[in-house]
């Protein structure tokens, strides 16, 4: 037998026999015989490499996407060069010309915002998707959660819960985060026949802004008994001035968060109810979308915005 054929019969090509596949098997077998990934991948024309490429290294949305991806990439069968631009574009550039360099099969570019991004270009010779921050240009796959379902999401909540006097504290308007997911609630308030007890209010994405804004609305409206969080953090700081009034959660006021932040929302008092924007499943789906493009399938181009999902915990228990 040529060394052609047991090559062949090793990588799955089709011209084997069945027969002569099975002996070539069965002797790497007893020779603990493993193929040569290098070599594979050298015939292949591909490295087996992809670069994810960030500006949020602190954590709180590429981990969890960097997770996810490596979830579709499979434990050692896919490495990940990560590269921190720490939101500095000089940076950036260096760290993809490495990553090019090194000859990545393809690319995912993760921001720290749901704001649209410049684009890389249409001349990077590996497939690009773009997670969490979309790219600006119609011509790249991007992927990024679904703020405006969010937003519905948690004023339906609250409505099956009972609520009727509903307010939305929300973070930064320079945000566009915070505009869909108030965009969001309002629709579903309308869609409801209710108007809130006041316009959105929009300022920091801070506990110190919950705590401030909580107390606007308790003095002005008394009798409130539900509060759409923009953030987990905003959140907490409404928790502490319910609180503080001698108000209790969530048999007077059911407040409910936004980003599902596990170190906040479990170890709030009651846990916290929040909208979780699946950042794991994110990461996977930007993942398969590089494997696609890698096969000679790649995604059609434009903004794909993703389910987000509802975590009920003790902050709103419907009432009996």
């Amino acid at each position: 037998m040529s060394i052609a054929t047991a090559s062949k019969a090793l990588n799955g090509r089709d011209q084997v026999a069945p027969a002569t596949r099975e002996r070539v098997v069965r002797a790497a077998e007893q020779l603990a015989f493993s193929p040569n990934q290098q070599a594979q991948s050298l015939v292949a024309g591909r490295t087996g490499t992809v670069g994810l490429l960030t500006s949020d290294l602190e954590g709180r949305f590429v981990i969890p996407i960097l997770m996810g991806a490596e979830d579709a990439f499979g434990a050692g069968q896919v490495n990940v060069f990560l590269c921190d631009a720490r939101g500095d574009t000089i940076r950036e550039q260096h760290h993809l010309r490495a990553l090019l360099s090194r000859r990545v099969d393809g690319i995912i570019v993760v921001g720290r915002q749901t704001d649209p991004r410049p684009t890389l270009g249409a001349d990077i010779p590996v497939p690009v998707v773009y997670a969490y921050a979309p790219s600006d240009s119609p011509a790249d796959v991007s992927v990024t959660p679904d703020n405006y379902s969010g937003g519905r999401m948690a004023l339906e909540h609250l409505l099956a819960c009972g609520r009727t006097r509903i307010a939305h504290v929300t973070g930064d308007p320079g945000y566009i985060a915070a505009r869909d997911r108030a965009d969001g609630v309002l629709a579903a308030a309308h869609d409801a026949g209710i108007e809130l007890v006041a316009e959105p209010m929009f300022s920091e994405w801070s506990e110190r802004w919950g705590r401030a804004a909580a107390d606007m609305l308790l003095e002005r409206h008394p009798d409130i008994d539900g509060i759409v969080c923009g953030s987990d953090q905003i959140a907490r700081g409404v928790l502490d001035t319910i609180r503080d009034r001698g108000r209790t959660v969530p048999d007077d006021v059911a407040v409910i968060g936004y980003d599902n932040w596990e170190v906040l929302t479990t170890n709030a008092r009651p846990e916290l109810t929040s909208i979780d924007a699946n950042l794991q499943q994110l990461g996977r789906t930007a993942a398969l979308r590089i494997f696609d493009a890698i096969e000679g399938k790649p995604a059609t181009p434009g903004t794909d915005h993703l389910p987000v999902r509802l975590v009920i915990r003790g902050s709103t228990i419907a009432r009996r």
